[in-house]
């Protein structure tokens, strides 16, 4: 199974790139820029990841990213990236990142997105992995801050496929931003939001994301399945959930393979992430792995999950087609 996985054609639609920050590329950052980190090297780094919930995280998380400044920084962040998702047969992703928490310490909108852009143009031509931006608006930050951002990300229209919501959720429901998610759809953009796993208000948001904002996809949304409406309503509209399950295992003490189970046998478009695979350790392969052996999936499950991932990407009909049909090939010559 573990060779099966390896080679397994996939596709991955909940990937933070800050969250892709690993130790050792995050020391060669900060000496580069002159940064003075409290780490004697990637083992002490490693050692400081210490969390066991949401806030706890966040607060490493972006304490760790104040060391991406330049344009080539996160060129680097995101070619490193790309070569790990090659390296597990990642054929396509779609890549989240946070504007504000960088513009929020004097990094302008475009070092960010052109840094990024550039990588993934050459991560397509030397890598043979084709990847896409999703703009991330901080919802711990207030809605207009959120506006603005979406204003600035204006120009850049045709290098972002979509706009999603993330951070702390306590007390910062969807609602919060339905004037951004409204003019974000007016602009042409997909909707996506976290809803994350076991927090305060959890099946409310998840109401809120899909009834009230009508988004496109929901990451996370584990929580939807103790409401029934909220399940039909999911199934009825086709909406996938990008669930990450190692991360789960991290910030909820679950990795929630019961309930992905679950979602596979109601038929709902569930998909396998990593979210901050540098932070959780563990990349798409190792989460498609946890999920395989806690659930003693067969071959064609796993397929299905990838079939998920493809069939609710954000990708013309005929380019999904075809990684489908890379999908039926390797089934039938594994």
């Amino acid at each position: 199974m573990k060779d099966f996985i390896a080679g397994l054609p996939k596709c991955e639609l909940h990937l933070h790139i800050e969250g892709t920050l690993e130790p050792s590329l995050m020391l060669e950052l900060a000496e580069r820029n002159g940064i003075a980190l409290p780490y004697d090297g990637a083992d002490a780094v490693r050692a400081a990841y210490e969390f066991d919930s949401l806030p706890s995280f966040l607060r490493i998380y972006y304490e760790s990213m104040t060391v991406l400044r330049t344009e080539p920084d996160f060129y680097d962040l995101a070619t490193a990236y790309l070569r790990k998702a090659a390296e597990q047969n990642v054929r396509y992703a779609e890549i989240f990142f946070d504007p504000q928490a960088h513009t929020s310490r004097g990094v302008s909108f475009a070092t960010v997105i052109d840094g990024l852009h550039r990588a993934l143009l050459d991560g397509e031509r030397l890598l043979g992995v084709r990847a896409r931006l999703i703009m991330c608006f901080l919802r711990d930050r207030p809605a207009d801050e959120a506006m603005a951002t979406l204003v600035a990300g204006l120009p850049y229209r045709d290098r972002i496929a979509g706009v999603g919501l993330d951070s702390d959720e306590k007390g910062n429901p969807p609602a919060k931003f339905a004037a951004v998610f409204e003019r974000a759809r007016r602009e042409g953009h997909l909707l996506t939001m976290h809803c994350d796993v076991d927090q305060d208000d959890a099946t409310e948001h998840i109401r809120q994301a899909v009834h009230d904002i009508g988004v496109d996809r929901i990451d996370h949304g584990v929580n939807a399945l103790e409401d029934p409406a909220l399940v039909a309503a999911i199934k009825d509209r086709g909406l996938g959930l990008t669930v990450c399950p190692i991360s789960n295992g991290y910030v909820t003490g679950s990795t929630k393979t019961a309930q992905i189970r679950r979602m596979l046998d109601l038929g709902l478009r569930v998909t396998i992430n990593s979210d901050d695979p540098a932070y959780f350790m563990g990349y798409v392969a190792e989460n498609l792995a946890v999920v395989a052996e806690e659930l003693e999936l067969t071959r064609e499950e796993l397929v299905r999950l990838q079939r998920n991932a493809f069939e609710i990407a954000w990708l013309p009909r005929q380019v999904k087609d075809g990684y489908l049909a890379e999908l039926d090939a390797y089934l039938a010559g594994a």
